[in-house]
């Protein structure tokens, strides 16, 4: 059965979200996953724990705290209304604040087994050629690294498609605003359109199938690389 207009519009909006959210990860991530791979700070494992815990939490539980933390009577929404963003809750920006604090750990743990992969010896022989921290990580980490770099990728924009829990408390399910595919899937079933939901939802296991695919042969490709 072709995709309604309301099924393309959501489609849209996952897709934009997945992008601004595995874009923003990458650069909030990176730095995260080096620290988290290089230092032996008594820090590291509370921290480690807390990125990890949207992985055990349920998303709704994460959905329902960002929902008041930014309402306007928690200290986030009146942070953001006095920077002049106004209230977060049931808009875009609300949903990719949700979406990059709920899949943090899909980007930084293969990032952090790709950094802590590639070891000390490289940084050795960069700094025996006078190379910066700076330009050592850029030149020659970040390359080693490429394989763990486009599975953070992957794996924050597969599972910023596939969120649910956390995109509908934030969220809710504004259509054009705020209706992903994961509600909108769910609004076929409430108005019993089964035809519909069959639709997209075959569309999410057929993008998780390829998603799934894909990671296991970058898996591989590491594994000759560093093994």
């Amino acid at each position: 059965m072709p995709f309604s207009p309301g099924d393309l519009q959501a489609i849209w909006l996952t897709l934009r979200l997945a992008a601004a959210t595995t874009a923003l990860l990458l650069v909030l991530a990176t730095p995260l996953a080096w620290w988290l791979a290089q230092t032996s700070s008594r820090w590291r494992a509370p921290i480690a724990a807390v990125v990890a815990l949207p992985l055990v939490l349920p998303p709704t539980v994460l959905g329902f705290y960002l929902l008041v933390t930014l309402g306007p009577q928690g200290w986030g929404g009146r942070l953001t209304q006095a920077l002049g963003l106004g209230l977060l809750p049931f808009t875009f920006g609300g949903l990719l604040l949700g979406s990059v604090i709920y899949s943090l750990p899909f980007a930084v743990q293969p990032l952090q087994n790709a950094f802590a992969a590639v070891g000390q010896r490289p940084l050795e022989v960069a700094a025996t050629l006078r190379a910066s921290p700076a330009s050592a990580f850029f030149r020659v980490v970040l390359p080693l690294a490429r394989g763990g770099i486009v599975q953070a990728a992957v794996l924050s924009f597969a599972h910023t498609v596939g969120e649910f829990g956390v995109v509908l408390m934030i969220g809710g399910s504004i259509p054009g605003q705020t209706r992903v595919v994961s509600t909108q899937i769910y609004g076929h079933v409430e108005a019993l359109e089964y035809a519909q939901a069959h639709s997209l939802s075959l569309a999410m296991v057929l993008l998780s199938f390829a998603v799934l695919l894909l990671v296991t042969r970058l898996n591989r490709g590491s594994t000759r690389v560093f093994g």
